[in-house]
C-alpha cells in the first residue's frame, strides 16, 4: 500500500492526510468544485476534481470515484465517515476494482447496515438487544399487535436507518399510526428501503459505545467506551471517555460482549458497538457503526492508540500493533463538535466566509479542523468545522481545559455552536456526569441562558480597540504641578 485516496472532505480528510504523511504514504484527495480551496486540498500530496458541488455528483458518485482512483493509480481508499463510509456497494466496487477498502468487507457492512440482521447477529453472540420485533413489519396491523403485548412507548425505526432518519417515537396507538407512515416515507427517501421495525423505548437512557479494532489474523481488542448521551436531533454533539456514568462492572461486561459480538460476525478493521444503558446499568445493543467514528479522538487521547493508522495497517494485512494487555487507559477526554450553526436561532446553518480565526492550544488541547481564516463555509455540506478535544488527568481537569479552550476559540464572520458548549460546561448536571439523551432538550428549554454571540463579538472588538489605543497613545508629560506628588517628595526627603 503506497497511495491512499481519501474519499471525503473537511476535517476528516485532513485527519487521514496527516496519518498518511506520518506513515510515509502518498495522500491523494478528491474534491468537488465547492471544495477547490479546502484545507484538505492544500495539505494533500495530490488533489483531483471529482465533480460539481452536489454530493450526489461528487462524493457519492461511486463510478466517478473508482475512475479517479484508477487514473491516479491509488491502491487503497479511506472513506472517512459519512458519505460512502458505510455503503456496502462502494466497498464492493472497490473490491471488484482491486482497490483496498480501508474498512470491513462489503458483506459485513451490508449485514450490519440492516438493523434487523445486525440485531439477530449480535443476539446470537449473547449480547442483549433492545426488546422489539426481530423482522420488518408487514403492515400497521402487525405493529398494533406488537404494541398490545409490549406496551408503549415504542420507537419506530428504519431497517436500513442511521443518523436518526426514519425514526419516530410512539406513545400511544394514534402516534403509532402516524409515526409508522412517516417513518416508512422518510426511510424510503433516505435509504431506498421503506421497511421499519419496532423497539421498546428505553426511557432517559445513556448512550455508551465501545471502540473495537480487529485484524485479519483473528485478533480483536477494545479501546474502552465513550459516553455519547449529549445529542441534538439524534446527532451526537459532545462525547467523552471514559463514561462518567457506568460502573466498572458494567464497563467490563459491555466491552466483553462487544468483542464477542465482533468475533461472531467476523468483523475486521475499526468499528463501534453502540449501547443504551438504563438507570439500573442494564445495557442493550443499539447498532454497530462499521467505520471510523467522528468521536475517535477522545479514545486516542485516553489510550494513545492512533485509530486511523491502525485502520490502514489492518487493511494492509498487518496484525494489530497492540494486544489487550497493552492498552492502558489514562485520564479523561471530552470532545465538542464545533458547527457553523446559530444556537440562538434553532441551530440554523450559518454559511459564509470566516473573517477571523483563533484556534486554541496549550496543555491537553487538540483541534481537528478543516478550516482557516478566509475559508468559505459552504451551504452544500454538513456544517461541522472542527472537533475540539480536551484531555486531563481526570474529568475535572478535562472540563477546565475545555472551558479555557472554548473561551480562546474565536471564529468571526459566521455563527458557531461555541456559546452552546460554554453553557454546557457550566451545567450542574453535566458536571455531575449524569446526563441522558434528553439533556440537550432540557437546556434548549431555556435558550436565554446561552451566551449571545453578537455581544461576545462586540466585547472582543472593544477589547481589541482598547489594546490598540493603549499601544498607540502618546505618553503624557508629567504635570508641572501636582500636590500629591509634591507631598510625596517632601515626605521622601524627611525619611
Amino acid at each position: 500500500m503506497k497511495r491512499i485516496f481519501i474519499a471525503n472532505r473537511g476535517e476528516i480528510a485532513v485527519r487521514v492526510i496527516r496519518a498518511c504523511r506520518e506513515m510515509h504514504l502518498t495522500a491523494v484527495v478528491g474534491y468537488s468544485d465547492a471544495d477547490r480551496a479546502s484545507l484538505a486540498v492544500r495539505l494533500a500530496d495530490e488533489a483531483y476534481q471529482i465533480g460539481p458541488a452536489s454530493s450526489l455528483e461528487s462524493y457519492l458518485n461511486i463510478p466517478r470515484l473508482i475512475e479517479v482512483m484508477q487514473e491516479t493509480q491509488c491502491d487503497a481508499v479511506h472513506p472517512g465517515y459519512g458519505f460512502l463510509a458505510e455503503r456496502s456497494a462502494f466497498a464492493a466496487a472497490c473490491e471488484e476494482a482491486g482497490i483496498t477498502f480501508i474498512g470491513p468487507r462489503s458483506k459485513v457492512i451490508e449485514m450490519m447496515g440492516n438493523k434487523i440482521r445486525a440485531r439477530l447477529a449480535v443476539h446470537a453472540s449473547g449480547t442483549p438487544v433492545v426488546p422489539g420485533t426481530m423482522e420488518p413489519l408487514k403492515d400497521i396491523h402487525q405493529a398494533h399487535r406488537f404494541a398490545e403485548g409490549a406496551g408503549f412507548p415504542l420507537m419506530i425505526k428504519a431497517v436500513a436507518g442511521g443518523g436518526g432518519k426514519g425514526m419516530r417515537l410512539a406513545r400511544n396507538s394514534m402516534e403509532l399510526e402516524e409515526g409508522f407512515r412517516l417513518a416508512q416515507s422518510e426511510a424510503g427517501s433516505a435509504f431506498g428501503d421503506s421497511s421499519v421495525y419496532l423497539e421498546k423505548k428505553i426511557e432517559n437512557p445513556h448512550h455508551v459505545e465501545v471502540q473495537i479494532l480487529a485484524d485479519h489474523q483473528g485478533n480483536i481488542i477494545h479501546l474502552g467506551e465513550r459516553e455519547c448521551s449529549i445529542q441534538r436531533r439524534h446527532q451526537k454533539v459532545i462525547e467523552e471517555s471514559p463514561s462518567p456514568f457506568i460502573n466498572q462492572g458494567t464497563r467490563e461486561k459491555m466491552t466483553t460482549v462487544a468483542v464477542n459480538a465482533a468475533k461472531e460476525i467476523g468483523y475486521t478493521n475499526a468499528g463501534t458497538m453502540e449501547f443504551l444503558v438504563d438507570v439500573d446499568q442494564n445495557f442493550y445493543f443499539l447498532e454497530m457503526n462499521t467505520r471510523l467514528q467522528v468521536e475517535h479522538p477522545v479514545t486516542e487521547c485516553v489510550t494513545g492508540v492512533d485509530v486511523v493508522k491502525e485502520q490502514i495497517r489492518i487493511a494492509a494485512g498487518q496484525a494489530l500493533s497492540y494486544s489487550q494487555k497493552d492498552i492502558l487507559f489514562r485520564g479523561a477526554a471530552i470532545e465538542c463538535r464545533i458547527y457553523a450553526e446559530d444556537p440562538q436561532n434553532n441551530f440554523m446553518p450559518s454559511p459564509g466566509k470566516i473573517s477571523g480565526l483563533r484556534i486554541p492550544g496549550g496543555p491537553g488541547i487538540r483541534d481537528d479542523s478543516g478550516i482557516y481564516e478566509g475559508y468559505e463555509v459552504s451551504i452544500h455540506y454538513d456544517p461541522l468545522l472542527s472537533k475540539l478535544v480536551a484531555w486531563g488527568e481526570n474529568r475535572r481537569e478535562a472540563i477546565d481545559r475545555m472551558k479555557r479552550a472554548l473561551e480562546e476559540y474565536q471564529v468571526l464572520g459566521i455563527k458557531t455552536t461555541i456559546p452552546f458548549y460554554e453553557r454546557v460546561m457550566r451545567d450542574a448536571v453535566f458536571l455531575e456526569g449524569n446526563v441522558t439523551t434528553s439533556f440537550v432538550d432540557e437546556i434548549l428549554s431555556h435558550p436565554e441562558q446561552i451566551l449571545d454571540p453578537p455581544l461576545e463579538e462586540i466585547a472582543i472588538v472593544a477589547a481589541a480597540i482598547a489594546q490598540f489605543e493603549s499601544l498607540t497613545a502618546t505618553p503624557r508629560a508629567p504635570q508641572a504641578t501636582n500636590a500629591w506628588r509634591s507631598f510625596a517628595r517632601i515626605e521622601g526627603l524627611r525619611s
